[in-house]
């Protein structure tokens, strides 16, 4: 049965999700509590963070060069041949030909990004610019910008096939819906939304503090369902095939979901704290940097079950990767030491 709920009445299902996630919590710890004495109370693990990474042990697979201070945060566009590259300190976007690996432009920023998607063929590049509640759009391949204030803490975007785009504001925990550069709906039904993706008019959203994936009809501006989404869930990609994949970060598996109607199809073990994730729909390949292992893992989401296809070392915290649908070619960038690896398959 299709759940059609008004933004307005957002608070209560707010509360109802947060009463879930704490009766599961509850359940859980009473479990592993066993008979006998007292047990403190229970208290959320919170969102699920990337693992942290070891000294490197492997040379990363493929090139590395230096790029800036803390990258995290990377999207490509085939069609200007761009890779964006969120950094820190100071808070930039770098758009970096793919090609040859330079960086043609340099945007500065409001706040600080640590999720970039591509809101189509050509862009533009959906810059959620965290600490300065603003949301950031970049044309390509000028870099023109066009900003939006939105709510607290936007942490991921996705734009839809009507151009509309979906904010998560994380620690809002609020959805800002974009139209024409300025905030037409806003949805209050999550704890902490993180990780967002659009498939057609419908998006869907990982709530990082009650541990469930929802999916959204921007069309309408209705929320459709939600489902339990694992341990701890960051992010996620939609397949293109009427699905999404998760990144069951604390969990240590990816998790495979149909949907219309939302219901999960499978799940993969993926020991290594699973994170940063992009998607090649050309191959139909779902790749997952393990920020506990440095290294990156393709697995074929063809089928009715994930196969693992290729794994790579990385350069170290590698908690982000964009892929070159066209070409196979994998970026993936280091958090610590500012580098930049290139893998071409």
């Amino acid at each position: 049965m299709r759940i059609a709920q008004r933004s307005r009445h957002g608070a209560a299902h707010r509360t109802a999700n947060r009463a879930l996630a704490a009766a599961v919590l509850t359940a859980l710890l009473a479990v592993t509590a066993g008979c006998g004495g007292s047990t403190p109370a229970p208290t959320s693990p919170g969102a699920a963070e990337p693992g942290r990474s070891p000294e490197l042990t492997t040379a990363p697979a493929g090139t590395v060069t230096m790029l800036a201070s803390q990258p995290e945060g990377m999207a490509y566009d085939e069609k200007t041949d761009i890779l964006a590259v969120a950094v820190r300190d100071s808070n930039r976007l770098l758009l970096v030909q793919g090609a040859t690996g330079k960086t043609v432009r340099t945007i500065a920023l409001p706040g600080h990004a640590r999720h970039l998607q591509m809101g189509g063929p050509g862009g533009p590049v959906l810059v959620p610019a965290e600490d300065s509640n603003t949301f950031v759009s970049v044309a390509l391949p000028g870099g023109q910008i066009t900003q939006t204030p939105v709510g607290e803490y936007p942490h991921d975007a996705a734009q839809t096939a009507s151009g509309r785009i979906l904010v998560a504001d994380e620690r809002g925990g609020t959805l800002s819906l974009i139209e024409d550069g300025k905030v037409m709906d806003t949805f209050d039904q999550p704890t902490q939304p993180g990780g967002v993706a659009a498939d057609g008019d419908t998006v869907a959203v990982v709530d990082v503090g009650a541990f469930t994936i929802s999916t959204y009809d921007v069309s309408t501006s209705t929320l459709v369902g939600t489902e339990p989404a694992g341990a701890g869930p960051t992010h996620l990609v939609a397949d293109g095939n009427g699905g999404a994949i998760v990144a069951d970060t604390r969990g240590n598996q990816l998790l495979l979901f149909g949907l219309d109607p939302l219901a999960q199809r499978a799940a993969y073990p993926l020991p290594g704290t699973p994170y940063g994730i992009a998607y090649d729909r050309t191959a139909r390949v779902v790749w997952v940097t393990l920020t506990a292992k440095n290294e990156v893992v393709g697995l074929d989401v063809s089928g009715s079950a994930p196969t693992e296809v290729a794994r790579y070392p990385t350069v170290r915290q590698p908690n982000t990767v964009a892929v070159d649908p066209a070409t196979g070619r994998l970026w993936v960038a280091s958090r610590t030491t500012g580098q930049l690896q290139t893998i071409d398959r």
